[in-house]
């Protein structure tokens, strides 16, 4: 054969996706849930919301929805199950299983174990009321109910101080179709914001009464700074995605995730139009004119106010207020997803895993484009500080600090709760006065000043700052404010051992440092006596070597009770 003689034919069109065929069946009930393709069909960042509505439908992920699922957006299976399988709140189920009616996550975070969450699992798992109704019983990370702890996840409702007899309740509410959230506090409405002059900043940007360079200055002299946990200058943030050329996106974080973290839904349950006000300006400013809000899962109460907020914004806007495209992006249960670029990948509709940078997501992000990423509660005062002034927040803090916090307090002490209080406050401070002092009958022992990845420290240290950059000098740092009393009552390694298993469960698996060292370092932390040389080593590859903040702070924890609690584990390293 010579080379004149290949004949070449243009490739045709593929009529069909390899591999396993979708029956007309699981097509049709497929369509009837996420809609008929548009012309251009079904977009690929919204595999994730289609693979919700198949769960929530039939209480799991058939083999046989997802083969209809890909077919129906044209993607590979391999691509839908990866994603499918990747997310904590999707079960993938083969065709001949019975799903189970129910599904009950009890929390197992530190705050849930230290009020019994272990043994209301361990309880839960055993109940005849419950298995024979098929309800299905899990445990789970933290669910941002800790100052209600112990709380679980029944269904598509939060309960908080729950017991065996109020989760076998809300069960059969659930299963009957009955079921009524827990009491929560009042919402401010949309024409009651609006009278009380809400949404009067937007306008003002759109009439030129305020400038874009004014605003950002303002948020630079007020110090405000992201509450997510990271801490960069938001003004800064605002003014280097202001410069790079459009389109831009803003991409908001409210999958907080952080055992202890409970903040973002303490505000959103209150006042959400706040929030949204921030946005809006925030798309001004920086010149963005699609917004996309990423919820995580575990707040179902939050997405209905949520949804009904961002509806009554864009059914009546504010006169003369130009609003952006709003998207409204629902987690699936999973911690690394609350990491900037890993919440961009779950937007687009993938594996929740974090970019390798640079690029950073200021310059490419959602879908390739310049992206303001920026944390719910860091919005949420964007109001507070243009209308009072930057001076106001600034001079908020205490021991030499600027502006407030809002710490999330929970563990052993006698109110817990969301206490919005000056920057720099000590841990003696925030419980004596914000708190009512500790738990009857509990001296305070150990303190985590940021939740799992923000370390441990003993009483004796109960007299620092509490903020950004005063922690570091002492292995630990502040995060999103999640402080985490332990009493006598408590040990550190103990919770050092809570948070590690957290980790290792909630690594997304990318990084061979963080997947292998997270699992390896729990394991060795359940000695009665610690092998100090190879936790060691493992935290030293873990801090170095891994891809995100998750296996960079996972040794924290190990680090503080070493130094600290030497005689709690079999004396120093």
């Amino acid at each position: 054969m010579t080379e004149t003689s290949i004949q070449l034919h243009a490739r045709r069109p593929r009529q069909q996706l390899k591999g396993r065929q979708p029956d007309a069946t699981a097509l049709a009930e497929v369509r009837a849930l996420i809609g008929a393709a548009p012309p251009d069909g079904h977009a690929r960042d919204l595999l994730i919301e289609h693979l919700h509505r198949l769960n929530d439908h039939f209480h799991g992920l058939f083999e046989r929805h997802l083969v209809a699922l890909a077919a129906e957006m044209r993607l590979g299976m391999a691509e839908v199950f990866e994603v499918a399988s990747f997310y904590h709140h999707f079960e993938i189920l083969r065709d001949d299983a019975v799903a189970p009616r129910l599904t009950v996550r009890v929390c197992q975070s530190l705050s849930c174990q230290l009020a019994g969450g272990e043994a209301l699992l361990e309880h839960l798992e055993r109940l005849p009321a419950l298995l024979g109704s098929g309800v299905q019983v899990l445990p789970a990370p933290c669910i941002g109910r800790c100052e209600q702890a112990p709380a679980a996840l029944v269904g598509q409702h939060a309960l908080g101080q729950a017991t065996a007899e109020r989760v076998v309740s809300a069960s059969n509410e659930a299963l009957a179709r009955t079921q009524r959230a827990q009491a929560a506090p009042e919402v401010i409405a949309y024409q009651a914001y609006l009278t009380a002059g809400g949404y009067a900043l937007p306008r003002a940007l759109a009439l030129g009464e305020r400038d874009a360079e004014g605003v950002i200055t303002a948020l630079e002299h007020a110090g405000l700074r992201g509450l997510g946990g990271a801490g960069f200058p938001a003004g800064r943030k605002w003014r280097i995605v202001r410069g790079f050329d459009g389109p831009r996106f803003l991409a908001v974080n409210i999958d907080e995730g952080e055992p202890g973290t409970f903040k973002d839904r303490h505000y959103l349950e209150r006042d959400p139009h706040r929030f949204l006000e921030g946005a809006l300006v925030a798309a001004q400013v920086v010149g963005i004119d699609t917004v996309y809000i990423y919820l995580r899962d575990e707040y179902p109460e939050c997405r209905a106010i949520l949804t009904q907020a961002i509806a009554d914004l864009m059914a009546e806007p504010p006169p003369g207020v130009p609003l952006p495209v709003i998207h409204l992006r629902r987690g699936a249960g999973a911690y690394i997803c609350g990491e900037e670029s890993a919440m961009i990948e779950s937007i687009e509709g993938r594996r929740g895993e974090p970019r390798l940078r640079p690029p950073y997501i200021a310059e490419q992000g959602l879908f390739g484009r310049p992206t303001l990423e920026q944390n719910f509660e860091t919005l949420y005062w964007v109001r507070d500080i243009l209308e009072r002034g930057p001076e106001w927040f600034a001079g908020q803090g205490r021991h030499g600090r600027q502006g407030l916090r809002s710490f999330s307090v929970s563990g052993r002490v006698r109110e817990p709760g969301v206490k919005l209080a000056p920057a720099g406050i000590t841990l003696r401070e925030l419980v004596d006065e914000y708190c009512g002092g500790m738990a009857e009958g509990h001296t305070l022992y150990a303190y985590l000043p940021g939740g799992a990845s923000g370390g441990i420290l003993p009483a004796r240290l109960a007299d620092l700052p509490l903020d950004f950059d005063t922690l570091q000098p002492h292995g630990c740092f502040i995060g999103s404010a999640a402080v985490i009393l332990l009493s006598q009552a408590d040990r550190a390694r103990d919770a050092a051992l809570n948070m590690m298993r957290f980790f290792a469960d909630e690594s997304c698996g990318q990084c061979t440092p963080c997947r292998v060292g997270t699992a390896k370092a729990a394991q060795l932390m359940e000695a009665g006596q610690w092998d100090h040389a190879t936790l060691e080593d493992l935290a030293t590859v873990m801090q170095d070597a891994s891809i995100c903040g998750l296996g960079q702070a996972a040794p924290n924890p190990i680090r503080c009770v070493q130094q600290y609690f030497p005689e709690e584990v079999g004396g120093q390293p």
